[in-house]
């Protein structure tokens, strides 16, 4: 089911939901530049079958929710944090599992400590801490620093297969070794075309906003939480992973073995669901699990 999330600005966010409207919701907040699209219908549907009720949508600038000029987000990162307020608002959820990838890992802890109540469990993917963390950590890999020093210009706009060369390119060197399917990366790409009301503005505005004041993380102690992070990530080397979960007591961390800054690749879908499903899964139903 498609509809639409107003928030308190008046930015029109688009959703989706896809399950049986009795089930628990899982609400998936997706990266920087990323629309839902880059949820797989694939894994959302078998979230699904094992009794969730997915919930997934458009950050603003990204597919069919409110754009912004490209270089001037009229937004602030505060906002996308409302943004997800709204959309279980819209859908009358009252808490909901919560599973942030990458920026949405950070959108994901700052609605956790803010908005505590509407927060039954917390999943973390692929991100860092949005609170203080330990000095040192390190940063990107010589690798990535080398693919993003080689500037690409933009693509014509209009054109449609060049932007998903460059929706592509842009993808490849986060992906984990031997992990980049071209075939199904462009797939996503032409999905993600077709719904973006602004393409330009989908891949340009997020990275110009200010992170905002730090999430105090360590206060989330008996909150449910999961940091499932890869050990070939080249954003957030795992250490990120490892000093995430340490922050917030009572974490548990799976690392996920070749996996770069990416949603988790399909090899690893069955360890992600059946993980999935049990940490967020009430206590009758983790009994019944195990």
């Amino acid at each position: 089911m498609m509809t639409a999330a107003r928030a308190g600005d008046g930015a029109q966010i688009c959703v989706e939901t896809i399950g049986d409207r009795a089930d628990p919701a899982i609400l998936l907040i997706a990266g920087a530049a990323w629309s839902m699209d880059w949820w797989e219908d694939e894994l959302c549907r078998r979230l699904a079958a094992r009794g969730r009720l997915i919930v997934r949508y458009d950050n603003r600038d990204t597919g069919r929710s409110t754009a912004y000029p490209p270089g001037s987000p009229g937004y602030t990162g505060a906002d996308m944090v409302a943004d997800a307020v709204a959309v279980l608002d819209e859908l009358r959820i009252d808490r909901a599992h919560v599973v942030g990838l990458s920026m949405g890992g950070g959108i994901a802890q700052h609605l956790a400590v803010d908005h505590r109540d509407r927060v039954a469990t917390l999943t973390l993917m692929s991100t860092t801490s949005a609170g203080h963390g330990p000095a040192g950590l390190p940063g990107m890999t010589e690798q990535l620093k080398a693919a993003l020093a080689d500037e690409r210009p933009e693509p014509d706009w209009r054109d449609r297969d060049a932007v998903i060369d460059y929706i592509v390119e842009a993808e490849r060197p986060f992906a984990g070794p031997g992990d980049f399917d071209e075939p199904r990366i462009r797939a996503i790409a032409g999905r993600v075309y077709d719904r973006s009301d602004d393409i330009a503005a989908s891949l340009a505005n997020h990275w110009l906003l200010d992170g905002g004041q730090p999430a105090h993380v360590n206060e989330l102690r008996g909150l449910p939480t999961l940091v499932l992070h890869g050990t070939a990530d080249p954003l957030f080397p795992p250490a990120h992973g490892r000093a995430l979960a340490d922050e917030i007591p009572g974490a548990r961390l799976i690392e996920l073995d070749g996996v770069g800054h990416q949603l988790p690749p399909p090899r690893m879908w069955d360890l992600v669901v059946g993980t999935l499903i049990e940490h967020t899964a009430g206590t009758d139903e983790r009994s019944a699990e195990e």
